[in-house]
């Protein structure tokens, strides 16, 4: 018995070691753009039958178990869920480019990456600017799909709620529209891989990328001069933090229990 809980406690304090590595990952990430964090679902292991439910007792009258025996092997991680439900919130940072979505879509993004193997991926970073040629970009040089080039000698960028981005030139009285920003979302967003560089790519988990004019189909706005932040909770990260590492001092002291029990156990012959 004593070494069925020696098991059953390693798989509880392994369980909790990937819990803490998801919150330092949350955490260290805490004012990176875009950021969503993310949280382990765990499931229980398989069961040792003991008795059976519904057998017959040994108690001259044929009475039935009403409950089994059971106990129970440990703990398993199942998924590392990202919460894409919970908006960041929005910092005004006056930039032209700076672009936030107040809502569930996704900016497109053009790269030259193996990771991303039909050459888009998808990021809620929208602190853009432009390349030499006057290409909008993001901090690595990735184009926005559909892709926008700011005309030469632009003095003034303006991009409305439902994606229209207009240049405004010198010697120009009225602004000119030079693109459209369209907004991908996921039928199972969660099912998105992250590559790093604020950027997820699809996969057969999240279904199949659904574009759409901002404002419509639920995908969300923009917001010209703002940048969506994490939505880490820093105070929540830190409470369950030391949930786990209580769980895991716990399932230390279970491992020690059954060491001393089985250690009382072969002094029995002495």
């Amino acid at each position: 018995m004593a070494l069925r809980a020696l098991h059953t406690a390693t798989t509880g304090m392994r369980a909790q070691t990937l819990n803490i590595d998801v919150i330092s990952n949350n955490l260290a990430n805490v004012t990176t753009t875009g950021f969503k964090r993310q949280r382990v679902d765990f499931q229980d292991l398989l069961y040792q039958q003991v008795q059976r439910a519904g057998v017959t007792l040994n108690d001259g009258q044929n009475n039935l178990r009403p409950v089994p025996i059971q106990v129970g092997l440990g703990v398993k991680d199942v998924a590392t869920r990202r919460d894409f439900n919970k908006q960041g919130a929005l910092e005004n940072t006056e930039q032209q480019l700076d672009i936030a979505i107040e809502g569930q879509g996704f900016f497109k993004i053009k790269v030259l990456d193996n990771q991303a193997p039909e050459g888009f991926a998808f990021s809620r970073d929208g602190s853009f600017t432009v390349d030499p040629n006057g290409n909008v970009v993001t901090s690595q040089g990735y184009f926005l799909e559909p892709q926008i080039t700011i005309p030469e000698n632009t003095v003034q960028v303006n991009i409305s709620i439902d994606g229209r981005v207009e240049a405004l030139q010198q010697n120009q009285q009225q602004a000119q529209q030079v693109g459209q920003i369209q907004l991908s979302t996921f039928r199972n967003p969660e099912g998105l891989l992250a590559i790093g560089d604020n950027l997820y790519i699809q996969t057969e988990a999240s279904g199949n990328e659904q574009q759409a004019t901002p404002g419509d189909q639920g995908v969300g706005i923009l917001r010209q001069g703002f940048l969506e932040q994490s939505n880490v909770d820093v105070v929540q990260e830190l409470v369950d933090m030391i949930e786990a590492q209580r769980a895991y001092e716990v399932n230390g002291n279970s491992i020690q229990t059954a060491d001393e029990m089985l250690r009382l156990a072969n002094n029995l012959r002495r």
